[in-house]
């Protein structure tokens, strides 16, 4: 379609077409970025690899004994040119590995492929004439050794290297009568190296509370960890593929369809739940916020005030009142309805699976609005007003401004707002399990309840309360079917993240409301 093609449609035909027209892109943005962006990355990591270890074999032959040296003795080169402190650090990091290696990390490693040999052993004890069981094998600690190995495997790589660069920086210096040392090091880490001191401590914070708790995930969900396997008295093991196969449908015949089933309704649920919490909230919020900031509203301090105080009220009390005020046998609104002769049947606004979906939207948008209304007044109050004057005089409504003017102006400053509270309302915990804890359960197609263990799913339930369910609510814990579900809103988080925010207009045209 030409630009005077598309400028002649209603203002109806051209939202459409731009939505229709954005689906359609999807296939052709991802087949793009898999084809030009990935495969340069891989062409791009290749060279780099082969210029690494140029550069390397380079240095190792130019270098002196003492750079040589380093090769294998960390911070060698740094002691002998008198820089101590990193030379010595680099040593220590060196030798404390090594030992972590030899006691714990290799054991790990080795062991990698069954998660142990042997979990518990029972003999009698000679002296006492007793039972006494013996715990060898822990998996789970053979796992976590293992991530944590590998994780210092790829620190001493980057420091080894680092190390080994700053040694030819240093014999370069020397041989033009430079120095180095201790006194220089001190001034760099509290000059302009001072921000790499001050990130050190997140970044290992990082490393500990996420990094290794997202590299355990994934890799349980290759196992059959579960509540069956507690360690250390029984070992799990690897089981490849099967918590993908068998949330996919693609194991257990009739009721693996069934548990894919399951599945595929709360993701489909999540998307739809997400897409509705954040666009109801977003544009509800901004409809609240032009009408208190409108000319010639009074009490304006009041009405905010009024939407603030939901906001005050934490949400864990709020929804677990609400919880109870709609419940269908001894809820208060029910009650007050029928009092009134408004009902004649109590209505089960958490019990029924549409009327509970429709229920949890309406109260997220009670929760949510006054956070947008608030962020949109700030930005409101920014837009200049001769757009709004020079549209008035060249006749546009006030349908037309808001179209024209205050949307573009919201959507470029708020566009990546608007994907990390999408992103955010698809793990939004809170909400659904407090208010419904994910009920009612599930039936089949025919009404009929689901004969096999889909632990504890219900029809309100997202991927993140099920996971919690897996993990933490049922008798039966499934640990790798957890984290195939965490590895699974992963990668749908990930994706929705790249795509929308790549298209977003405050990456494209960034300097436009400058």
């Amino acid at each position: 379609m030409s630009t005077i093609e598309y400028l002649a449609l209603p203002t109806y035909k051209r939202i459409l077409y731009k939505i229709m027209n954005f689906f359609v892109s999807i296939p052709k943005a991802i087949w793009h970025f898999i084809s030009v962006t990935v495969a340069g990355f891989f062409v791009k990591i290749g060279k780099g690899i082969a210029n690494y270890f140029v550069n390397l074999y380079e240095t190792f032959v130019s270098g002196d004994w003492k750079t040589k040296l380093s090769y294998v003795v960390m911070g060698f080169g740094h002691i002998c040119r008198h820089s101590y402190i990193k030379g010595f650090l680099y040593l220590i990091y060196e030798i404390a590995f090594i030992i972590f290696m030899i006691l714990t990390g290799g054991p790990a490693i080795s062991k990698i492929g069954t998660f142990g040999y042997v979990a518990q052993t029972t003999y009698t004890d000679p002296i006492l004439g007793i039972e006494v069981s013996e715990f060898r094998d822990d998996s789970l600690m053979i796992l976590l050794n293992f991530v944590i190995a590998i994780i210092l495997i790829g620190i001493l790589i980057f420091l080894w290297n680092n190390q080994i660069k700053e040694n030819s920086e240093l014999e370069n210096l020397n041989k033009i009568g430079k120095r180095i040392g201790d006194k220089e090091t001190v001034n760099s880490l509290v000059g302009k190296n001072f921000h790499t001191v001050l990130l050190s401590f997140p970044t290992l914070g990082v490393v500990m509370f996420t990094i290794i708790p997202l590299f355990l995930m994934i890799i349980v969900g290759f196992t059959n960890y579960s509540s069956t396997y507690q360690n250390p008295k029984e070992l799990f093991d690897w089981v490849g593929l099967y918590n993908f196969q068998k949330l996919f449908g693609l194991t257990g015949g009739e009721s693996g369809k069934q548990f894919a089933f399951v599945f595929g309704q709360i993701l489909l649920w999540t998307l739809i739940w997400a897409f509705f919490a954040t666009f109801t909230n977003y544009f509800l919020g901004m409809v609240v916020a032009l009408m208190i900031n409108r000319k010639g509203i009074k009490l304006k301090k009041l009405w905010r005030t009024i939407l603030i105080t939901t906001i005050a009220v934490p949400q864990f009390i709020s929804l677990l009142f609400l919880s109870k005020f709609l419940s269908k046998d001894t809820g208060a609104l029910n009650v007050v309805l029928k009092n009134l002769g408004l009902i004649s049947q109590n209505i089960g606004f958490l019990e029924d699976a549409l009327i509970a979906k429709i229920t949890i939207i309406v109260v997220n948008m009670w929760i949510g609005i006054p956070y947008t209304m608030l962020m949109c007044s700030g930005i409101l109050m920014n837009i200049p007003q001769d757009l709004y004057e020079s549209a008035r005089i060249d006749g546009a409504n006030p349908f037309k401004m808001y179209m024209k003017i205050t949307l573009p102006y919201m959507m470029f400053v708020t566009g990546p707002y608007l994907i990390s509270n999408f992103v955010g309302n698809i793990n939004n915990f809170n909400v659904i399990y407090l208010l419904s804890g994910g009920n009612p359960q599930f039936t089949n197609v025919r009404g009929t309840p689901i004969s096999i263990n889909v632990y504890g799913a219900g029809r309100t339930d997202l991927l993140i309360t099920w996971l919690y369910k897996i993990a933490m609510t049922q008798v039966s814990k499934d640990y790798g079917v957890a984290s195939v579900i965490g590895i699974i809103v992963f990668v749908v988080v990930a994706s929705i993240s790249l795509i929308f925010y790549n298209r977003t207009n405050a990456v494209k045209n960034e300097g436009d409301f400058q």
